[in-house]
């Protein structure tokens, strides 16, 4: 092993350590450091981490950019040790983080989707889906994070949650209204007796008693949602967007409540697990209804004035 591997793999321990799990840097900085070896070159320059970068064909900017923002955060690091090493620079390609609109649940499309999930075919996959889908809408939790809930997540008594491997690894604890905490309690009892002897120490299982997947969760949202008649070529709910939505009916109520936003938006930022504010401030943008209702209350503060 040279020199170079042996420094991929003590940055990317560095760094996993400090919470980040760097799946795409675990992947790609070994093949860097295969092209620098066939370059020749003991160091890492600009010219040929944005030549590496750029390597794959018929790819967007985005592609090469990533790519390179990986690169550059080695760099960085790498420079600590070797003084030679260059830092690529920032913007060389013209990549744009475009946010696709999501698809926000209405409160009736909610109840139609834990209604459809009630009638599924197989008796567990009903109760945990259903159950499921009225978590995400009531808290604005990743899918991820309920599916790696376990049993002992979820404190009936005080009705939090603690999720154990949030985002960037880290862990938070989600309160929950009452009515989700008998809601979830419900469940659990018809879990245990659909399904007595599990594979799993998941909180939320399969028919087979298995923790869910993500790819199992679309198919019956698909499912569900078609039957619903709201999915076509052009709207494509999904289970994720049950986040985006209690996010913006969050911002929507206070808004019609004359709650300060600003004032308030670092606690639902926590809620969410957010790391920066900004993130949650997006959701700002991502409903029509709240940008109508920010203008109905400019609209009346310059109407007072005049």
């Amino acid at each position: 092993m040279n020199a170079m591997c042996g420094h991929v793999e003590d940055y990317l321990r560095m760094r996993r350590s400090l919470g980040y799990k760097l799946e795409r840097a675990g992947v790609l900085l070994p093949k860097l450091v295969d092209y620098l070896e066939t370059a020749g070159s003991p160091t890492l320059t600009s010219e040929l981490a944005i030549s590496w970068a750029r390597l794959p064909v018929g790819v967007s900017p985005n592609h090469w950019a990533a790519r390179l923002a990986v690169a550059r955060g080695f760099a960085r690091y790498l420079q600590t040790i070797d003084p030679a090493t260059e830092i690529p620079p920032a913007g060389v390609f013209p990549a744009r983080r475009n946010r696709p609109t999501p698809y926000l649940w209405s409160q009736a499309d909610i109840a139609r989707l834990l209604d459809g999930a009630r009638v599924l075919r197989s008796p567990i996959r009903a109760a945990t889906h259903q159950a499921l889908f009225g978590l995400l809408a009531v808290s604005g939790m990743r899918v991820g994070e309920a599916t790696g809930l376990d049993r002992g997540d979820i404190d009936f008594e005080t009705g939090v949650v603690t999720i154990r491997h949030a985002k960037h690894d880290r862990t938070r604890l989600v309160p929950l209204h009452e009515t989700a905490v008998a809601a979830l309690d419900a469940y659990a009892t018809e879990r245990d007796r659909l399904c007595p002897a599990t594979r799993s120490d998941a909180f939320f299982v399969s028919s087979t008693g298995t923790r869910l997947t993500p790819s199992g969760i679309a198919k019956t949202l698909r499912q569900i949602t078609t039957d619903m008649g709201i999915r076509d070529a052009t709207t494509a709910p999904t289970a994720h967007q049950l986040r985006h939505s209690f996010a913006v009916r969050t911002l929507i109520d206070w808004q019609q409540s004359g709650v300060s936003i600003d004032g308030h938006i670092a606690i639902l930022s926590t809620y969410l697990g957010h790391i920066a504010p900004s993130d949650t401030y997006w959701y700002l943008s991502a409903s029509p209804e709240l940008m109508a209702t920010a203008a109905e209350r400019l609209d009346t503060r310059l109407g007072a004035r005049t």
